[in-house]
């Protein structure tokens, strides 16, 4: 794009040659896949897992449908599905609902006292459901949670930790801060073990791949963020 104000042809012809690299690079899935595998917490499987006292499913996983009046579940809703899992299985006692909403700007989402309606719905007893409705970012929603986790004395019981494969490194050194050791129990993973990629995935590009480099950024600078700001 910055080749077309330049008049230089050797300028010119240098930004959109940069411009087709970084474009290529940006969208080939291969390439963000073994970025992504290198930040990505590995997942448990369900049937490995040993009971817990209470599951913490971290929010930033939905919208909020106004005209339906009915929540709209991003990528990130893999982490309710899976509590959901746990809980039915008998892996986990109680599950605690962490977080109101991302934004900046209130939007009315109220995202924990949402979903804990749609939990009592698919049959999740009312008093195994806890709530914190008032973290905004990840920090918060450690610090908020092991307040609950104390109001219901479950600090010193077995926690796990749902949240998204690649949110999960800082979201655990968080409640590791705060004081509390959790099993992790990554979600909505875009890598696995193996490396069983498709053809396409080494040359074609995809423009959802550009997307994806956003969530992945977003995580190293966010570490980096918390980092510096002490909450790690």
């Amino acid at each position: 794009m910055l080749s077309y104000f330049f008049t230089n042809k050797k300028w010119k012809k240098w930004f959109f040659r940069t411009g087709v690299v970084l474009a290529l690079f940006f969208t080939n899935t291969f390439i963000f896949k073994e970025f992504v595998r290198l930040w990505e917490t590995e997942g448990i499987r369900t049937e490995d897992i040993s009971y817990h006292d209470v599951a913490i499913v971290l929010g930033g996983m939905a919208e909020y449908n106004n005209d339906l009046e009915r929540l709209s579940l991003r990528r990130g809703g893999d982490r309710i599905w899976q509590t959901l899992l746990l809980y039915h299985q008998g892996k986990v006692g109680k599950v605690l609902l962490a977080g109101d909403e991302g934004y900046v700007v209130d939007r009315g989402l109220n995202e924990a006292l949402r979903f804990r309606e749609e939990l009592i719905k698919l049959k999740v007893r009312p008093e195994d459901i806890l709530i914190d409705s008032l973290s905004k970012n990840t920090y918060e929603n450690a610090v908020n949670s092991v307040k609950v986790l104390e109001q219901y004395g479950l600090k010193k019981g077995k926690i796990v930790l749902v949240t998204s494969a690649v949110h999960m490194k800082r979201a655990r050194a968080c409640f590791r801060l705060q004081g509390v050791e959790v099993t992790p129990y990554s979600t909505d993973h875009y890598t696995g073990p193996g490396r069983s990629y498709h053809w396409d995935e080494y040359i074609l590009p995809s423009f959802s791949t550009l997307l994806d480099w956003y969530a992945l950024t977003h995580e190293w600078f966010g570490y980096i963020a918390y980092s510096v700001a002490g909450y790690l």
